[in-house]
């Protein structure tokens, strides 16, 4: 505990090494995406190494501390506006895909004139949504042709689809 409070590297690295594995499993029984709970663990433990000053033997365990940390910035990040856009995101990309994959579908998409209703969507949305459904690109591609960041490129299919929703289902 000494060698933590002075900030010695070896004794992280032991801290790591021997609790990394719990946290991560906590992580993990609230967040399905273990790229993102790798993110979270890497997280928890730079403010753990920045905060470690303000641990209080005598108010409880080391691993309770952490663990609590840990706990907190996951639900932080589940709340976040950014992830639960993310998790939307991602199950359009999904379904869409689903959709794809199948050829009865494919040819549903023609009786539909998906195509045809694409027109009716801002022209950010369109071409974000032809490039993406039309022509097969992924959404990095389509950030890279277009010169736009990917957050914008993930933001006009979102709302090009919710758009699309709308006038297929009225």
């Amino acid at each position: 505990m000494l060698l933590l409070k002075t900030g010695d590297q070896s004794a992280f690295s032991y801290l790591y090494d021997n609790y990394a594995g719990a946290l991560n499993t906590v992580i993990c029984k609230l967040i399905s995406d273990q790229h993102l709970a790798e993110d979270i663990l890497q997280e928890a433990f730079v403010k753990i190494w920045n905060n470690f000053s303000s641990y209080d033997a005598t108010k409880g365990r080391l691993f309770t501390w952490m663990l609590n940390i840990t706990r907190n910035l996951t639900i932080d990040t589940i709340r976040s506006k950014g992830y639960k856009t993310q998790t939307k995101i991602q199950n359009s990309d999904i379904a869409v895909t689903t959709v794809n994959n199948n050829s009865n579908e494919n040819d549903k998409f023609d009786t539909l004139g998906l195509r045809e209703q694409t027109m009716q969507l801002k022209e950010e949305q369109k071409k974000v949504i032809d490039l993406a459904y039309f022509e097969g690109f992924t959404q990095e591609e389509i950030s890279k042709t277009l010169g736009i960041p990917l957050g914008t490129v993930k933001t006009r299919i979102r709302s090009g689809i919710s758009v699309l929703k709308k006038l297929l289902v009225t």
